[in-house]
């Protein structure tokens, strides 16, 4: 729980070095407002409210703005209160800047959305409605365009903290029938919990496995299959080789992007998103063991939302031509 300033109940402020903390995972595009700095830094610093800090990272979540003002006025410490809410430090600071202080633009918001879309799928559209000041028909409508519909979570974690399911998972029973014929004596809650069914849905793979069936009913099967040839690449059409260093440098410094707000979004999603073949390698080889299935899943979903982006991209370019 949080004061009517931000400032996290129960946390009496400390001083503490600013050359301790570490830098925000801000969810503002543009970063820091130099207007708002210089105006802050005009203020006396018990007129503003202490700087909120991850106490597992100490990374700032709530406060850069603070910070910035007291170094352009040469101070090196500042007030601060520790939020050791349980959520990664990007959702506590997307909620701390919704509540309060300088606004988040709605593209801001809608970023910051798509983001914990990608980190938290499971969680319902209120719950991330919630975190981000938007309403649920936007995050539906963000979910939507994000990833398609064979990659999403058949279950969701509501704002109570129950999971609820939403709809049944061709995808979910195809994981779990892996899982159960690597470790037949694996535990249903464990299989239902990495695959993202329930556990009665889990019972039944185990079952159809058992008897050697698919795990997948006839009913779900067609539409499974329909959707991963569509969605898949076409193995007798070369790929292109691309240098996405070079590329994504020229799109960093093209003005109709870097001048927009669309662009913004874009460039920050693909700086956040790209991965060099040393870091590639150094991921698969160095994540633990019992998170290298949810981490590939996860994989797999972002693949999936870049393919239909490409998809979407190559029939407007075909569209334009034809017209």
């Amino acid at each position: 729980m949080s004061s009517a300033d931000g400032t996290p109940e129960g946390s009496a402020p400390l001083r503490l070095p600013i050359r301790m903390l570490e830098s925000a995972d801000s969810p503002r595009l543009d970063g820091e407002d130099e207007d708002h700095v210089r105006a802050l830094a005009e203020l006396d610093e018990e007129q503003l409210p202490p700087v909120v800090v991850h106490r597992a990272t100490m990374r700032i979540i709530d406060g850069r703005h603070r910070v910035r003002a007291l170094e352009l006025r040469g101070v090196d410490t500042v007030r601060v209160c520790f939020d050791d809410g349980g959520e990664d430090p990007f959702v506590l600071a997307v909620q701390h800047n919704v509540r309060h202080g300088l606004p988040l633009s709605l593209v801001d918001r809608t970023a910051a959305a798509d983001r914990i879309l990608g980190s938290h799928p499971h969680w319902s559209d209120r719950k991330i409605a919630s975190v981000t000041g938007l309403s649920a028909g936007t995050v539906r409508a963000i979910r939507a365009r994000s990833t398609d519909d064979a990659a999403q979570s058949n279950t969701r974690l509501g704002r109570d903290g129950r999971r609820r399911p939403v709809g049944p998972s061709a995808e979910g029973r195809v994981l779990a029938g892996q899982l159960l014929r690597e470790n037949p004596d694996m535990p249903l809650r464990q299989v239902a919990a990495a695959a993202g069914i329930s556990p009665s849905t889990a019972l039944d793979v185990r079952d159809r496995v058992r008897d050697g069936r698919d795990p997948v009913p006839a009913k779900l099967r067609d539409g499974h299959h329909r959707r991963r040839k569509r969605s898949a690449p076409d193995a007798s059409v070369p790929q292109p080789r691309v240098n996405w260093e070079l590329e994504l440098n020229r799109l960093r410094v093209d003005p109709s992007l870097r001048y927009t707000d669309t662009g913004r979004v874009l460039l920050r999603l693909l700086d956040a998103r790209l991965l060099s073949t040393d870091e590639r390698a150094l991921l698969a080889t160095g994540i633990p063991s019992h998170c290298t299935t949810t981490v590939a899943n996860l994989a797999r979903v972002l693949g999936a939302a870049w393919q239909q982006l490409a998809a979407d991209l190559e029939q407007r370019d075909q569209n334009g031509h034809e017209s």
